[in-house]
């Protein structure tokens, strides 16, 4: 695929479907009372969520659809669109980044099999116009095959943004980790254990001195009562 320029940056940018158009691809798979409705489309999280149970009336009655599937339709929807948003502000990395996009696809009589490199980073990739093209060169004419290949693109970017949110987020955490390790003041010599006091809590103070005291607590066991008792008499006689 050859993209237009893209503008390559390290910076962490703001999440966002990474093409042209910031569309979030809705999948719908329901079932009620032996009627099953499955599609796939695009939805623009920008749009007012009113307009979600628009959709719903207006598919249930186009496809004659039991009543029941007006709420399930707008529930799928709407439980989609607030993952989507859930992301929104959140750092993501595309910089420099080229990644995979397999197609594996059956629609109507067509298959489309294929796979080739996606500029992440290149916000100014429209996977619609990708599958026209796409179509186009194939000499596909279904009507169905283009927004099915777009779509399939699309659901797979969302994936990989959603990864990059987590990297971004795991790389912050990082570095926080990093910066407050070299806050912690360096243990002189013959002040470990004031130090260690300060570091650590006192229940583990509490154990460490119990491990000391396991260390030394065996010499005085292998001393037999007499030699014991000569210790105890030459300590009494130095004393005086």
């Amino acid at each position: 695929m050859k993209g237009l320029p893209s503008t390559s940056s390290r910076a962490p940018v703001k999440f966002r479907m990474p093409t042209a158009e910031n569309l979030v691809p809705i999948r719908l798979d329901i079932e009620i009372d032996g009627h099953r409705f499955k599609d796939a489309f695009t939805w623009n999280p920008s749009d007012p969520d009113s307009e979600v149970v628009v959709f719903a009336k207006r598919t249930a009655k186009d496809l004659k659809l039991p009543p029941a599937f007006v709420m399930q339709i707008a529930q799928s929807i709407q439980t989609q669109l607030t993952e989507f948003r859930s992301y929104e502000g959140q750092d993501m990395y595309t910089g420099e980044k080229i990644v995979p996009i397999k197609l594996d696809l059956r629609v109507n009589h067509t298959l489309i099999k294929d796979q080739f490199l996606w500029d992440l980073n290149n916000f100014d990739s429209d996977p619609e116009d990708f599958a026209r093209t796409f179509c186009k060169d194939l000499d596909i004419e279904d009507p169905e095959v283009g927004p099915a290949v777009a779509f399939a693109i699309r659901e797979q970017l969302y994936e990989i943004a959603i990864q990059s949110v987590a990297t971004a987020r795991e790389s912050r955490l990082s570095k926080k980790g990093r910066r407050g390790a070299e806050y912690i003041p360096a243990i002189k010599a013959g002040g470990t254990a004031v130090d260690l006091m300060k570091l650590f809590s006192n229940k583990y103070s509490v154990i460490r001195k119990r491990k000391e005291w396991d260390v030394y607590e065996p010499i005085v066991d292998l001393l037999s009562n007499e030699e014991v008792d000569a210790l105890e008499a030459r300590e009494e006689r130095n004393a005086r």
